[in-house]
């Protein structure tokens, strides 16, 4: 989107108002991105065609580490700096100064700035939010606590549901009705909105979420109550379903609605602060935000819809992967993101992160679809873990260790970190077992103390369980490693694949520790570390595409299908989809793809089925059920005889192209590296510890081999190669680990 000029008071949580003419693509039918069929270019090279500029600098935000990456014609430079909890954008600021001082420039010579991070999530999963009123239709106050009739555990005799978002007194009901069609059944007047209004200014409340029935068929209702609180309330911020999340299936719609509206405050008055900040620093650039589905969104769009950045940094790290997989001609990918709150794992195929139009944060059952908050956006499809290497352990009252879901953060850290913590986290484990260098973490910026590590396993591990302070760090290791294997071998079974069939791309800064490790329990046997790795969700940012998916629920079935009526409604989606790149760069060269959300009548849920542009030009029923069928025939192995097909949502993707790049030409054997160094490094599937060779990741040429145990140690991040495999350093910098002793 342009960006709006004019300067914003530090603190300040007022953005310009958006142009009418973005505020139409603002609007769109979830208007969120999924990442193009390839994202390449790597290193230094765009996965986007538009706003190519000299000089990005990346920004994530995460639960412990906020990574900075700036690159520039010269190379890349990168720098992890603790997380500041009270000032996000404090650690952005000081990551900007130091990688511009890495590089030689100033923060003025700065082209683009691409900004992802986890306070979203965070905002909803510790229920941080703003005070949040629901306007809802008569008698449907309770939609998001009766939730679906779904169990998600369904012989627990004692289940509990996740409480809703706001409890039964923020909700609030309005008269009037639309119907499935669209059709206004019951009137609604400003006279019937006024007095509910007028109770909720009372409240002092801060923000306001409208999700009335059927809205994203006909929004009149909506936009007359939002009237009417613009009026009342105007310092109160809106959150409307019909722009939020315009599509079918209230408890989704409304839930997703109330989310936006609860971290909209929030959000907004962070997105101020930072983009007063930086141009308090003499930055002057289009800041740009990375959101759920791989794309680029503008930060006034970011901070209208907030619910869009919950999934931003792992998207990022998918898009990473996903940019590693094209380059190495790779079409079956694990991709493995373990930073210091969470662990991520999203399966890659033909270069293409799985996507999905539904997820879940918070969920209280691990692995339980339907225990958690349901987000109704695009977003890409991956399995989170609280397995970060701030996770920390705890012994149950089964005398089993456990780890997570509590974290250490970066306030006060791991027990290793010296700054407070008692506990002890996977970190701890890490440095006790031998795998982190104490003097070297975050390229020495960090000193770690290894005697607190070992007090905090003993005193909570070691002592409950009769064990030293090394078998309970073992212990913990195993522990979190088969918590993230377990995870992988769900998301597999759940999609039907294989995963000895696939590569794992590992990147995060704790994933290339345990990664070996993953690989040998999972039957993986090629894994792949790439350059930049303990900052790749910040270096996905400068990969991903300005995108944008316009979506639209209406019901139609095959046998009522209107040719016409659907030409035109993907005309319109198309226009609206592009009509959002073309406000990134009116020059931009843009795809377009297009898809259709299918069911068999009576079914509770739909597929997506692809349509090329001819087939999405000339739209026709017989063509339709036959890529349906197809689709259909491969997921479940059959057809269902004598039911009618019906299509539920339709999609519009708008996407600049990627770059060609070539891929890698993999490197002959040039013989062994030069360890100069060895030490100690806790071997699990031998259970011992062994000699490991140090090498310096920069120090290996291309050829060079490394053969486990050993360490390859690099300012971010930590490889362990294991006693079962090898590594052999690829020309772009990947170093590249397989089964097997070189």
């Amino acid at each position: 989107m342009q960006e709006v000029s004019g300067s914003i008071p530090l603190g300040s949580t007022k953005f310009p108002d958006i142009p009418d003419h973005e505020r139409a693509a603002v609007r769109a039918f979830t208007r969120l991105a999924v990442a193009p069929k390839s994202l390449q270019g790597f290193p230094n090279t765009w996965g986007r065609a538009c706003h190519k500029s000299s000089i990005e600098l990346g920004a994530d935000i995460g639960g412990t580490f906020t990574d900075v990456v700036l690159e520039t014609a010269a190379g890349s430079f990168s720098t992890k700096v603790l997380t500041t909890y009270s000032a996000p954008e404090d650690a952005i600021i000081d990551g900007m100064h130091q990688v511009c001082a890495k590089s030689g420039i100033t923060p003025g010579d700065i082209g683009q700035i691409i900004h992802g991070t986890t306070l979203a999530t965070n905002a909803l999963i510790e229920r941080r939010g703003a005070k949040t009123a629901l306007i809802t239709t008569q008698g449907f106050r309770d939609v998001i606590e009766m939730r679906t009739e779904s169990r998600f555990e369904q012989y627990d005799l004692n289940l509990t549901l996740p409480d809703p978002l706001l409890p039964r007194q923020m909700r609030y009901t309005v008269p009037g009705r639309i119907d499935a069609t669209g059709a206004e059944l019951v009137p609604l007047t400003r006279e019937d909105i006024i007095p509910v209004v007028q109770q909720i200014a009372d409240a002092g409340y801060e923000s306001v979420a409208i999700g009335l029935l059927h809205s994203y068929l006909n929004d009149a209702h909506e936009r007359l109550v939002a009237e009417v609180v613009a009026e009342i309330m105007p310092e109160a911020m809106l959150s409307l379903s019909c722009e939020v999340s315009p599509q079918m299936r209230e408890y989704e719609r409304f839930n997703t609605t109330v989310a936006n509206a609860y971290i909209k405050p929030q959000m907004k008055s962070y997105l101020g602060r930072l983009r007063g900040r930086m141009q308090a620093e003499g930055v002057g650039c289009n800041i740009f935000l990375m959101h759920s589905g791989g794309g680029i969104m503008s930060i006034e769009s970011a901070a209208e819809f907030p619910v869009r950045l919950v999934e931003s940094g792992p998207a990022g790290g998918a898009v990473f992967a996903a940019n590693i997989a094209a380059r190495y001609g790779l079409d079956k990918v694990l991709s493995f993101d373990m930073g210091g709150t969470t662990a991520k794992i999203c399966l890659i195929k033909n270069q293409t992160p799985k996507t999905s139009r539904v997820f879940e944060v918070a969920r209280t059952y691990r692995f339980k679809k339907g225990s958690g908050m349901p987000i109704s956006i695009p977003v890409i499809d991956m399995v989170e873990i609280g397995a970060g290497g701030g996770s920390l352990a705890h012994v149950d009252a089964m005398q089993q260790i456990r780890v997570g879901p509590e974290l250490a953060g970066s306030e006060p850290g791991p027990a290793c970190y010296g700054r407070g913590g008692d506990r002890p986290a996977v970190t701890d484990a890490d440095l006790v077992l031998g795998k982190l260098d104490p003097d070297n973490f975050a390229g020495g910026t960090i000193p770690l103390h290894t005697d607190n590590s070992s007090d905090a396993l003993t005193r909570v591990l070691g002592e409950p369980l009769d064990m030293d302070a090394v078998t309970a760090a073992f212990g913990l290791a195993e522990v979190v490693d088969e918590n993230m294997a377990n995870a992988a071998r769900v998301h597999a079974v759940e999609n039907g694949e294989d995963l000895s069939d696939y590569t794992m791309i590992a990147f995060g800064g704790a994933a290339p520790l345990h990664a070996g490790r993953l690989c040998e329990k999972l039957g993986i046997d090629r894994l792949l570390v790439p350059p930049g790795a303990g900052v790749g969700s910040a270096i996905g940012f400068l990969r991903a595409p300005f995108s944008f998916e316009a979506n639209r629920s209406v019901y139609m079935k095959l046998s009522d299908f209107d040719a016409p009526r659907v030409a035109t409604l993907l005309e319109e989606l198309q226009a609206e989809a592009r009509g959002f790149v073309r406000n990134c760069d009116p020059n931009a060269d843009i795809l377009s793809e297009f898809k259709v959300y299918m069911r068999y009548t009576g079914q509770g849920w739909e597929i997506p089925i692809t349509l090329t542009v001819d087939q999405a030009n000339a739209p026709d029923a017989a063509t339709f059920l036959q890529l349906f069928e197809a689709d259909y025939t491969k997921l479940f192995g059959r057809t269902v005889a004598g039911l009618d097909v019906e299509i539920t949502v339709w999609s519009v993707n708008a996407t600049t192209p990627p770059e060609r790049v070539e891929q890698v030409a993999l490197a002959d054997d040039a013989g062994a590296s030069d360890a100069k160094t060895t030490r100690p490094i806790f071997d699990p599937a031998g259970a011992a510890f062994a000699d490991a060779r140090i090498v310096k990741r920069a120090d290996l040429t291309t050829g060079q081999t490394v053969t486990g145990p050993a360490a390859i140690v690099e300012d971010e991040t930590t490889v362990i190669i294991p006693v079962s495999r090898h590594a052999i350093r690829q020309p772009d910098g990947c170093i590249d680990i397989k089964g097997g002793r070189a």
